[in-house]
Parts: C-alpha cells; structure tokens; sequence
C-alpha cells in the first residue's frame, strides 16, 4: 500500500464526492449526508439534507474555501482530515470566539478497510508541515474522552495526538481541546 496525501483542491472535487459517496460511511449510512459539512453548516435542521450538503460543500471547494487533505491508494481516496483556519468553522466560532493564527482539526474519516494502518497520523503529520510553513503558531484537536467506535472517534483518537506532542488546552466534560505548537517544525 503506497499512500499518498493531496491538499484538497477543485480539481479533486470528483475524488472528495466519490470519497463520501461510496467509501466511507458503508458501516454508517446514517452519517452519509453529513460531506464533513457540519462545522461550516448555519442552517435549519430542515436544511440538513443530504443533497443540500453535497451542494454546498461543492460550492465550498469549488470557491477553495473548503481545506483539507485527502489519502489516496493509488487513485482511490481512503481518507479524509479537514483542516482549515479556526476562524472559518461556524461552529468553532460560537463556542470560543476568534483567534488568530490557529488551524483547527475538525474531522479524520478513514474508509474502514484502512482503519488501523496509520493513514490518520500521516494526514496529521501532513497538516502540521503544511501550515507550518503557511506560518500558522498552533494546530487545534478536538478529540472526545472515552472508549469510542471508530466511526464516533471522527474528531481523531487522543492517542494520536499524544504521540505527537499534542497538549490539553481546555477540557470539557465529554471532550478535549489540545493544541500543539508548530514551532518545533521551524
């Protein structure tokens, strides 16, 4: 298996569709409409449809304000992390207000045939060299606390950003915040 990682551009829109389209949510199909929209989501429960993510995450990339990285096994997209500057996820807004100079990790999916090959810390890996050379100070995790389904450790495991010198920055009573500097790149 020789995996090989891709800044999300447009020109893989037809790869990041085929990637939530048939790869990565066969064991959960409830989760298929989400197209790693949610945190830019501002809308009603209502609006929350497959067909109306899929548009609007199009038009996202389309307008390279969706970021992120794909994994591919040859020409096959295997994983997924979004990645983009904190101040662009709606979510991330609400709860903590802006702050400069932060990428925020929101998501990792991995097709579950390539779960538990180390496709995750080569995505994160991926994320830290590049916006650390995009002068970014801190890269930003979300993981949950306690034993969780593959599928449910979306935000990515806290093992794995232990490994990598992750730190807890703030704690909830059902997730983390951990932070780790991007200085030790320069």
């Amino acid at each position: 298996m020789n995996i090989e990682i891709k800044q999300l551009s447009p020109e893989l829109i037809n790869d990041y569709l085929y990637f939530f389209d048939n790869m990565v949510f066969t064991e959960n199909p409830d989760w298929s409409k989400c197209y790693c929209y949610s945190y830019h989501f501002t809308g009603t429960v209502e609006e929350w449809t497959r067909e109306n993510n899929r548009k609007a995450v199009s038009k996202l990339i389309s307008e390279n304000k969706m970021r992120g990285y794909l994994a591919f096994d040859g020409d096959i997209p295997v994983g997924w992390c979004n990645a983009n500057d904190r101040k662009n996820y709606q979510a991330l807004k609400e709860n903590d207000g802006y702050e400069d100079n932060i990428c925020s990790i929101v998501c990792f999916l991995i097709s579950p045939q390539y779960r538990g090959k180390g496709i995750a810390g080569k995505l994160l890996d991926e994320v830290c060299s590049d916006y650390n050379q995009k002068g970014y100070s801190y890269i930003e995790v979300y993981p949950r606390k306690g034993t969780q389904s593959c599928e449910k450790h979306y935000h990515g495991p806290l093992s794995l950003y232990e490994k990598r010198d992750f730190e807890i920055y703030r704690e909830y009573e059902d997730k983390y915040v951990l932070r780790r500097s991007l200085q030790s790149f320069r």
